[in-house]
């Protein structure tokens, strides 16, 4: 998994281009960042691969980095990218048979 943790910037790319038509599946209120929150992160995390999470009342910049740094450290997932009130999370399947999203240069460059 530790692959994962290093993306090259084209794999953010293609991931944030994946997730565009996305809805953000996990919602964090002003309370922040709680076991329930890294609860829902971890089972969409599973379900989909590739998340949006929502911050509702945080107001700067540096408080929605840093809680994303803290919820990508508690599912071991990576972050993608982080538009406005929106962060986008990858973590691979640990399935290898049930993978959806490939990360595979040559797949990229075609597509």
């Amino acid at each position: 998994m530790n692959g994962f943790l290093n993306l090259s910037s084209k794999q953010r790319k293609f991931l944030r281009g994946l997730a565009h038509g996305l809805a953000p599946v996990v919602l964090i209120g002003i309370k922040g960042v709680g076991e329930d929150q890294i609860r829902a992160v971890e089972e969409a995390l599973l379900a989909h691969e590739l998340i949006k999470v929502r911050f509702l009342d945080q107001k700067g910049r540096a408080e929605k980095e840093k809680l994303t740094a803290q919820i990508a450290a508690a599912t071991g997932s990576v972050v993608a990218g982080a538009i406005g009130h929106i962060a986008i999370l990858y973590r691979p399947h640990p399935d290898p048979q049930k993978r959806r999203i490939v990360l595979d240069p040559v797949a990229e460059e075609q597509g």
